[in-house]
């Protein structure tokens, strides 16, 4: 909702990150199974991809369902004593790749979950969110910062704050039910149709930073300013102030990279506006997949007819207090 990109490094080590954010009742699955037939299958449901190895306690990247080996390799080595096992993991998403709703750190988070119950590890919700960082920006070396893993894994309204070293503290919000009510009611979710890589789109923003450009690090500034006023808002329940600060927050993140938006996703922000929504921002990197936006709850049907006309996607949206949960069947 506000502060997006104050989590990536080396904007937070130097000037520490916060960002508010909120689960929506979208998810990951994953099922695994241990079969003993001295194979390591992985299958990505939603994708029709399955991948099959011989067991072994390593197993290197190849462009063929990364995360699941990644997920599989980290875990055999800090927590099985590199014992190889044989298993099938089974996953899918209710978001594509690219959506900017968080869809690949929630699938290691859920991976990660299912290994945590299989082998019932001493892992609290501050450990896996953790151990899916390492495992997505530090393993794998994919860009991007440390909010999404610890909302998959929290789940709810949180205030995150972001440190050096990897330091990170999550505020839970106690948001009134008629708060959440009266947002649900308000929310517009919109995927434009276009899914988007956000490594380029994030390697902007940390060489912004690094090269000391300083009206991009201004930019940040204000964004991690508008996470903390929306916070107030939203616990105050002032939807109006809070969509001021949403909007404040989009201007401020495009002017922290300039591939963040382009003319299309403009042309929809300003159709969404002429239909009554008074607030909205894409959702993760920028660049594509889902915006989303705030309406009185009477103008949110003619909010998404006006956005339907882009061709893509918009639909109410809903909100979770889960966050990662697995159990044995």
């Amino acid at each position: 909702m506000a502060g997006g990109g104050t989590d990536v490094s080396p904007y937070c080590d130097l000037h520490t990150g916060a960002i508010l954010n909120v689960t929506i009742s979208k998810y990951s699955y994953a099922t695994l199974e241990m079969t003993g037939d001295g194979k390591i299958v992985f299958e990505a449901l939603d994708r029709d991809e399955t991948t099959t190895y011989d067991t072994a306690p390593h197993l290197p990247p190849d462009g063929k369902l990364d995360l699941h080996k990644a997920v599989y390799n980290r875990i055999v080595a800090d927590y099985l004593g590199g014992a190889p096992l044989s298993l099938r993991l089974r996953t899918s998403s209710d978001a594509v790749a690219g959506s900017g709703l968080g869809s690949s750190s929630t699938l290691v988070v859920t991976m990660v979950q299912a290994f945590v119950e299989a082998f019932a590890l001493p892992l609290g919700e501050y450990d896996v969110a953790h151990l899916a960082y390492i495992i997505e920006r530090k393993d794998l070396g994919l860009k991007g910062g440390k909010q999404d893993q610890y909302a998959a894994t929290f789940g709810g309204f949180n205030f995150m704050e972001f440190y050096a070293e990897d330091r990170v503290l999550v505020n839970p919000l106690r948001v009134k039910d008629w708060i959440i009510s009266e947002l649900e009611s308000s929310l517009v979710l919109y995927f434009t149709g276009v899914s988007r890589e956000s490594a380029n789109i994030i390697a902007e923003q940390v060489s912004n930073v690094e090269t000391g450009q300083q009206a991009s690090i201004d930019a940040m500034h204000a964004l991690r300013r508008e996470a903390v006023a929306m916070k107030e808002h939203l616990l105050r329940g002032d939807v109006p102030a809070l969509g001021r600060a949403l909007q404040a927050g989009w201007e401020a993140k495009k002017r922290s990279a300039k591939s963040i938006s382009n003319s299309n996703i403009d042309a929809v922000d300003q159709a969404a506006r002429e239909a009554g929504a008074f607030a909205g921002k894409m959702s993760g990197a920028g660049g594509g997949g889902f915006m989303f936006f705030l309406a009185p709850p009477e103008c949110r049907q003619k909010v998404i007819k006006a956005l339907e006309q882009f061709g893509g996607t918009a639909s109410a949206c809903y909100f979770t207090s889960e966050g990662a949960k697995a159990w044995r069947a």
